[in-house]
């Protein structure tokens, strides 16, 4: 319980703080980052362990090497508050998304519906765009079992890991409930609603890019003929469906297998109330999807008579959500603090001075330095939220000839197009566990996908701002 408590308090106050702006607040927050970072820390294992003590030790260096006063330290420490933020509440939105009559829906969606390899394909993708916007990498074990309630051929089921995790990436550039909008709107002080058709847009991009890869494979007709005579995947085995067909057989016959419609009303219902509340509200967005988070979801099920489902659904947030996010919580607290470091070292002034030298415009070529850093740094094993962090609160967009908006735009793409390739990332170990493979080949199918997201990305900020 010391994990939640901790985990809430620091969220308790973070809201606090934004409400009232009161100044002492900002010395309470960044205390409590401290704590909580010293609480949680000694719980992780491997890499995280290793990267979020790194990032610890190199901001006490670099605090302590500036000889920062009591305020920068506070302020460095409380970079990500906003995040660990959004980790307490966003996680509620799932929780009418897993509302039995919805789940059997989807079930039998999928059996009567998707059919053809690449109708298989691209609804694989946009359904956990969709339900990652909400669920986020629970949407991962969600659509993996509706997509494998029949048996799949090996090569179609290498090709639906790849969907699911680019339909990911995908929920990512546009999703208010993410880490990756959180920071970069609460950073920059862009509106998310101005955002969001840029965003849309980017999304529907990379969906076409995701297909436009994988095209020949799921058109090859040595493959067809595949996936008539193949025999059954291991992956129906490894999802725990095998047991539970005749339950889905008998919720087949109980009606028609067209997508939940009051699924789809709940998911629009909820963006269009944060839109709404973003435009009549003069708050902040994290603070905004947090209220939502706690109204919309409580008041559908009461009104679908499921309020024992919020009520468990609450419950296993906090019992088991919630301390299953610590190992992000503590790395991106950590990385909060070591960008707050680098931040106060005043590097974010001197870079855009080093590209004015290139003789292409400052905000192509610093755009070109940022796609190929979160690249580098995917691959090798570092989270988008470090260099992400470091951008947004480092650099004023002004000084690189950039609005605020494309700024941000540039940011969330490539957050977006690195996650798919990174052997850290969660949505790569958790596809690696459910098929039984190495976290690498999970990753390096997405190796070309992400070299043409980088150029599309690049291409769409020249188009956006001429």
């Amino acid at each position: 319980m010391l994990d939640q408590s901790i985990i809430l308090l620091l969220a308790a106050v973070f809201i606090l703080q934004q409400f009232t702006g009161w100044e002492m607040l900002t010395a309470v927050l960044g205390v409590l980052v401290f704590v909580a970072i010293a609480v949680l820390l000694p719980r992780l294992k491997g890499v995280t362990l290793l990267l979020t003590s790194a990032f610890v030790v190199g901001g006490v260096v670099l605090m302590l090497v500036q000889k920062a006063d009591a305020r920068m330290w506070w302020s460095a420490a409380g970079m990500n508050a906003t995040i660990v933020t959004l980790f307490a509440f966003a996680p509620l939105f799932g929780i009418p998304v897993r509302l039995p009559k919805y789940v059997a829906a989807l079930r039998r969606f999928y059996e009567t519906k998707v059919q053809s390899g690449i109708v298989l394909y691209a609804g694989t993708q946009l359904l956990t765009q969709i339900m990652g916007a909400f669920i986020n990498v629970g949407s991962i074990s969600v659509v993996y079992h509706l997509a494998f309630v029949k048996p799949r051929p090996a090569g179609i089921s290498k090709l639906l890991a790849n969907a699911l995790n680019r339909g990911f990436a995908g929920a990512i550039v546009w999703s208010p409930y993410f880490a990756a909008m959180a920071l970069i709107t609460s950073a920059l002080g862009v509106r998310w609603s101005e955002l969001l058709p840029y965003l849309i847009v980017l999304s529907l991009l990379s969906f076409l890019v995701s297909v436009g890869v994988d095209l020949r494979k799921l058109l090859d007709p040595e493959r067809e003929v595949k996936k008539e005579s193949a025999p059954l995947s291991d992956q129906q085995g490894e999802s725990g469906e095998s047991s539970a067909k005749p339950e889905a057989e008998a919720e087949e016959q109980q009606g028609g297998g067209g997508f939940p419609i009051g699924l789809g009303i709940y998911l629009a219902t909820a963006i269009a109330v944060i839109l709404i509340m973003e435009s009549i509200i003069d708050l902040p967005m994290v603070l905004i999807t947090c209220m939502t988070a706690v109204v919309v979801p409580l008041l559908w099920c009461l009104a679908q008579g499921q309020g024992s489902v919020y009520k468990q659904g609450l419950v296993n947030h906090m019992q088991v959500t919630l301390p299953s996010l610590k190992k992000e919580i503590t790395l991106f607290l950590a990385a909060g603090f070591f960008s707050g470091s680098i931040g106060a070292t005043g590097i974010g002034d001197s870079l855009p001075a080093l590209l004015a030298g290139i003789p292409i415009p400052i905000w192509l070529s610093f755009s070109v330095m940022v796609v190929i850093l979160m690249i580098i740094s995917a691959l090798i094993g570092l989270h988008p939220i470090v260099l992400v962090t470091i951008f947004a609160t480092g650099i004023d967009p002004g000084a690189i000839q950039m609005s605020a908006n494309d700024y941000a735009i540039l940011l969330l793409g490539g957050w977006a197009l690195s996650n798919p390739i990174s052997p850290a990332s969660a949505v790569n170990n958790l596809l690696a566990g459910l098929f039984k493979k190495p976290v690498f080949e999970m990753a390096s199918p997405n190796y070309k996908y992400a070299a043409c997201m980088a150029v599309l990305l690049l291409l769409f900020m020249l188009v956006i701002r001429i």
